[in-house]
């Protein structure tokens, strides 16, 4: 029988709604204070606030990111393929080839395929970058960073889906092969690739199976150890305390140098709270032919899964190769809001959510 429209059930009440938007007012309050209270600290370290631009020639080259594409018409009709930036990352690292020292943004970007309780498809990113600083400088801001949006969010805990984090602790430094010892019982080391080695799956998917990880024939290195992350570790991080995921497998990290002492690894942490990540950093590759090389790999990835693949920005390549020693992080500004405002979800945080 077919129901009339009258009779249907109403959905939820939309953003802007007088109700809905007196609910959401203290957290979108509190959004503000937080963003304020972060610029401040970061002005007075002698960081200069940048704005790039969101249209971008490339919009990143890292294969499960997926990108919003526009049309860029000439005065004379041409059409250039442009789009919209996953990451102020490659303006940003031109203006440090320029000559700029520690520059932030709170920039916004685009992630096409994300939506859910902490994801949205624009959203807003706080990156910044230290020229001539080790990225574990950048593990002391993230851990500053946290605290001072805890104070300004009016918090003095941060919790999430059950979990709790004590915003003002210091954060536990867990490298990847004590994580995946720890809470997956599996030794890492033993089904790393070595430098220049082609990374095998199939050693670590037995590894891994045995763990009760789901595994496909059809799965790459990378699949079984994402699988890994998500299912066994990321949950227990961030509990209790802040937790700073370090010293990634290099093919794990796109954009980061390796470590000088161990080539396996790259420089390259991710900041956990309540389970939640918030803040990926790195050292810096500046190797233009290694970087062409990487992103070159993650496009034929790309293309192999999702039929598609991004340009590369070749202006940003050549800016690389001028581009001082650095060192950059990236945090989900939202997700922080979310936490140091007791919100529960990211639309929360969100003055106007897409619709």
């Amino acid at each position: 029988m077919a129901v009339s429209p009258a009779s249907q059930s109403p959905g939820p009440s939309p953003w802007w709604s007088p109700s809905v938007h007196a609910d959401r007012r203290p957290f979108l309050l509190a959004r503000g204070r937080i963003s304020a209270a972060i610029r401040v600290m970061l002005e007075e370290d002698g960081f200069i606030e940048v704005e790039t631009p969101a249209l971008q020639v490339s919009p990143g080259n890292e294969a499960h990111l997926h990108a919003f594409a526009t049309d860029l018409v000439a005065p004379d009709g041409t059409r250039h393929r442009l789009y919209l930036r996953t990451s102020p990352e490659f303006a940003a690292k031109k203006l440090l080839a320029a000559g700029e020292e520690r520059i932030f943004e709170f920039a916004r970007v685009f992630r096409n395929r994300e939506r859910g309780m902490a994801h949205h498809p624009e959203f807003t990113m706080l990156e910044w970058y230290r020229a001539g600083a080790p990225y574990i400088r950048l593990m002391d801001d993230c851990a500053r960073i946290l605290a001072c949006a805890a104070a300004a969010g009016g918090v003095t805990a941060f919790a999430w889906r059950g979990r709790s984090c004590d915003p003002f602790a210091a954060p536990e430094r867990l490298t990847l092969e004590e994580a995946f010892q720890r809470h997956a019982g599996i030794a890492l080391a033993g089904v790393l690739p070595g430098p220049g080695e082609r990374p095998d799956p199939k050693p670590f998917a037995e590894v891994a199976a045995a763990r009760g990880i789901r595994t496909a024939p059809d799965d790459t290195w990378a699949d079984i150890f994402s699988r890994v992350l998500v299912e066994k570790i990321e949950p227990e991080l961030g509990v209790g305390r802040p937790t700073l995921l370090c010293d990634y497998p290099v093919s794990e990290a796109a954009l980061a140098r390796p470590k000088p002492e161990d080539p396996r690894f790259a420089e390259r942490f991710e900041l956990y709270a309540c389970g939640l990540e918030l803040a990926n950093g790195f050292g810096e590759l500046t190797d233009a032919v290694e970087q062409r090389r990487r992103f070159e790999e993650e496009m034929d990835e790309k293309e192999r899964l999702y039929g598609e693949r991004y340009p590369l920005d070749a202006d940003f390549l050549a800016a690389l190769a001028a581009m001082p020693a650095a060192s950059g992080c990236a945090l989900g500004f939202d997700r922080l809001a979310v936490l140091a405002s007791g919100a529960r979800r990211i639309e929360d945080v969100l003055w106007a959510p897409v619709g």
